[in-house]
């Protein structure tokens, strides 16, 4: 197990900044955003010297880019939303393969039309669910065609909002495309230690051979999100089964200010050490 970091955590929009950053900070992989490159975080084109640039920089900084954040909004209501998204998918998928990356990362989305990251009351309905299923099956279609891999990440207020609902979603789009981005603070807002222990363990065992990457963030006591380290969520323990269920990639920091990477960084590599030698 590595420890990584968002690379939009850096402001810049020249990648060689980016990564100077992200290097500066004790962190040698990067969840890469075009956001970094000067474009929008999904766009409608990325030029070949644009992919090109960003594969030099890494490769000039010794940074290795993990994955490609490609997140839009899976069950929009409005379908012509859904539908940019994929084509804007199947752009980053192509530069992905340019640049050497097999991960995009997504996330499945809410019937809230304005906040792909705020929980509606229409995402547990069967026509969100149906809506999902063929959103996936398209954007699968996009990674058989630019040889990728897609890892969603359950989360509280997407239409996928436990482990659970991610099982249910490989087992039923049937596709080795389909990956997992686990985030232990995304499965809880409050709730006792032993709770979030325990949602912890059980979600990494439903979904642990599916693991391709891990997330690095925390919750506060109130139940807001806070930086990895500052919070409730017993990092020994969640390190600890990672190694359990045999997961070896990257643990990717984010949701914090470029002023505390240096910090996280040193409390992640304390973390996996101590864990090493439980």
């Amino acid at each position: 197990m590595h420890i990584g970091i968002f690379a939009k955590t850096f402001a810049g929009s020249d990648p060689r900044t980016v990564f100077a950053g992200v290097v500066g900070a004790g962190f040698r992989t990067t969840q890469y955003n075009m956001s970094c490159s000067g474009l929008a975080s999904m766009p409608d084109a990325i030029e070949m010297r644009i992919s090109a640039d960003i594969r030099t920089a890494a490769t000039e900084t010794g940074v290795e880019i993990a994955a490609l954040s490609g997140t839009f909004n899976m069950i929009h209501p409005d379908q012509a939303v859904r539908s940019a998204g994929l084509r804007r998918l199947a752009v980053l998928a192509h530069a992905a393969s340019t640049l050497g990356v097999d991960l995009i990362t997504l996330c499945t989305g809410t019937r809230d039309p304005v906040d792909q990251w705020r929980a509606h009351r229409d995402n547990r309905t069967a026509e969100a669910w149906r809506d999902l299923l063929a959103s996936i099956d398209a954007a699968v279609r996009i990674a058989d065609e630019a040889d990728v891999y897609l890892g969603i990440e359950p989360e509280l207020a997407n239409v996928v909002s436990s482990a659970e609902a991610a099982r249910r979603l490989i087992d039923e789009i049937g596709s080795t495309r389909l990956k997992i981005v686990f985030d232990a603070a995304n499965l809880f807002e409050v709730a006792s230690p032993a709770a979030r222990r325990e949602v912890v363990a059980r979600g990494l065992d439903l979904l642990a051979d599916h693991i391709v990457m891990a997330h690095a963030k925390d919750r506060s006591a109130d139940g807001s999100f806070a930086t990895a380290g500052t919070g409730v969520l017993d990092y020994r323990h969640y390190v600890t089964e990672l190694s359990r269920i045999g997961f070896d990639g990257a643990l990717v920091a984010h949701g914090l200010h470029a002023r505390e990477a240096p910090g996280v960084a040193a409390f992640l590599h304390r973390t996996i050490s101590a864990s090493a030698v439980a």
